[in-house]
């Protein structure tokens, strides 16, 4: 998938939590909601592309503050899962 549609999908995400008052529930959010509805390999690109771009900018294509502060802060938890992490557990 174009790493670049990746990004704009993010910001339309990160536009609707971004209205939130409280910003630790909106980072939540976020995070929340990548995790929840998009699939591994679409998390993968995302953070591969922060990897690359870890201020989250690649000429014209920027993440949205919000959006690479919640991917950032929950870095751990948008990991898909492996098949080696979910052997021991059932």
């Amino acid at each position: 998938m174009d790493p670049h549609n990746l990004i704009r999908m993010a910001n339309r995400i990160g536009d609707f939590f971004e209205a939130m008052p409280d910003r630790p529930e909106a980072l939540e959010g976020i995070a929340g909601h990548i995790q929840k509805f998009w699939e591994p390999r679409m998390r993968n690109e995302l953070l591969a592309f922060l990897r690359q771009h870890p201020d989250g900018v690649d000429g014209d294509v920027r993440l949205a503050p919000i959006v690479l502060q919640a991917v950032t802060q929950y870095h751990d938890r948008l990991l898909p899962r492996t098949a080696a992490r979910t052997a021991g557990t059932a």
